[in-house]
């Protein structure tokens, strides 16, 4: 249990407050559906970048990846530089065609939507399988960061594990719930950069509190030479081909990621993007580089104070943080986990919400609902989805990066493929989308359980193959989309 002094609680009530005190701008802000889930598409590239960012990298940023490092040493960089790459070309590739062909799709809110209005779906079924995947998947992903909170309460303030779930379910839903879009985006901007900063200053404190970064070598070459090369694991095993491509491939999910779309979609104008993309990949490639770099640290501040011993190795930022900084720093730099938390949860529970407010019961249920009630089923939804994101998260032995992978997977190859080619390809058709989420989801749920050679590949890459074939095939097989779907690629394409 770390220090509860009265530093430390200041600070995360003084966080918590700013946090509500945006959610309530937010909220009085928000009176339609556009408002509330995408922010009426002003987003400039500052908030877009970062809220991509916040988004995306989450409570593994701060516990799964400097705790992946701590076991792994620098194999963790296939893992690190997979995802580097990957930000790079999602904005490359994705964020202003998917910007330009939301918006004249009919004014697309929901990636299920897009992909209706983009092929005329007019029996909603891939709409609605769309939906039913984001709320299958985003229901692991909310619990990673649900874990992730009770982590860190429990460590911090000492409280019983389940307990410290809800309190930090709480946090998460007191602001989306109210603030929607535009709550979420403005509030990732700020965790956005208390993230950056405490994986800046954190491991400097760290190799100072080693003997510098001579000392620190020094002793990770004598006793633990293993996690010094990328090519061998924690246990100094070589890393196999599959082992490799697995940790690499994560860069692949980004291109169907919901919740790091759904900030391409609400950027202010596609004139945005490639300065967004430079603030995106430089914040990453640093917030990145110094969870690494606590992971190294910890690895010998745990040698020589702990006796090489740590329970849980996704703690190490906070025991670094605990034993090496001020009750005062070390609150700002708790507060920072708080922060990689909030700001990935509340983005899931907003895009799940939507997904069942838009996408399923104003298609399915209620056609004629007015905007409010829309906005008021999304509220509803957000409550419910984090009641089921808690129950899940209530498992103590849960990893925060191993449920992270599995809903980042699902994502990546369900929507993935389907997304990509619908922003390049005239040809691709509505059964070959429905054909290309179907495969892509359902081959990661049928992957993952399988275990042994082959099947010990990260089930993002069967996926995404899978899906891609898929598309592919029954596009090519079946008759061309029809004139007006075709007249609207064109237009989208026309509007880049």
């Amino acid at each position: 249990m770390v220090d509860t002094g009265m530093a430390v609680t200041a600070t995360f009530v003084v966080y918590l407050a700013m946090m509500l005190g945006i959610g309530a701008w937010a909220y009085r802000r928000t009176s339609d559906s556009s408002g509330y889930f995408l922010g009426g598409r002003s987003l400039g590239p500052w908030p877009a970048a970062l809220s991509a960012g916040a988004s995306d990298m989450s409570g593994w940023l701060m516990l799964g990846l400097p705790g992946f490092a701590f076991t792994s040493g620098l194999g963790s960089l296939w893992l690190a530089g997979g995802l580097l790459a990957g930000t790079w070309l999602n904005w490359r590739l994705v964020a202003r065609r998917l910007r330009t062909f939301s918006y004249l799709a009919d004014d697309a809110l929901t990636i299920p939507e897009y992909f209706a209005n983009r092929f005329g779906d007019r029996g909603h079924w891939l709409q609605g399988l769309s939906a039913v995947f984001i709320l299958l998947f985003f229901l692991f992903y909310t619990s990673a960061g649900l874990v992730a909170g009770g982590k860190l309460f429990e460590t911090v303030f000492g409280l019983n594990y389940e307990v410290a779930v809800v309190v930090g379910a709480l946090c998460v839903v007191s602001y989306t719930l109210f603030g929607g879009f535009l709550a979420v985006s403005w509030t990732d901007l700020v965790q956005g950069l208390l993230m950056a900063a405490a994986l800046l200053v954190v491991p400097i404190i760290a190799i100072q509190g080693t003997g510098g970064v001579d000392a620190l070598l020094a002793t990770l070459g004598q006793d633990h030479p293993a996690l010094l090369s990328p090519w061998v694991d924690g246990a100094g095993e070589p890393l196999t081909l599959i082992a490799i491509v697995s940790l690499a491939a994560w860069g692949l999910g980004y291109f169907g990621q919901p919740h790091i779309l759904a900030r391409f979609a609400g950027i202010r104008s596609g004139a945005d993007v490639p300065l967004a993309r430079r603030i995106a990949v430089g914040w990453s490639a640093a917030t990145m580089g110094g969870a690494i770099l606590v992971g190294l640290a910890g690895v010998a501040y745990v040698d020589a104070n702990l006796g090489g011993q740590l329970a849980d190795a996704e703690t190490i930022f906070m025991v670094l943080v605990h034993a090496l900084t001020h009750p005062v720093v070390a609150g700002i730099l708790l507060a920072a986990i708080l922060a990689a938390i909030m700001s990935t949860a509340d983005s899931q529970l907003l895009v799940s919400s939507s997904a069942l407010a838009e996408d399923l019961y104003r298609q399915l249920a209620r056609p004629a609902a007015r905007q409010r009630e829309i906005v008021a089923v999304g509220r509803g939804a957000v409550v419910l989805l984090a009641v089921v994101a808690t129950w899940l998260a209530f498992d103590p032995d849960s990893s925060v990066l191993g449920l992270v992978g599995y809903a980042w997977a699902g994502f990546g190859a369900a929507f993935g493929p389907v997304l990509l080619l619908s922003l390049y390809w005239r040809r691709m058709n509505r059964t070959g989308a429905l054909a290309g989420v179907l495969v892509g989801g359902l081959t990661v749920v049928a992957w993952k359980p399988l275990e042994g050679g082959l099947f010990d590949l990260y089930e993002i890459v069967p996926g995404i193959l899978f899906a891609t074939l898929a598309i592919v095939i029954a596009s090519l097989v079946t008759a061309p989309p029809p004139r007006a779907v075709r007249e609207g690629f064109e237009r989208c394409r026309a509007g880049l």
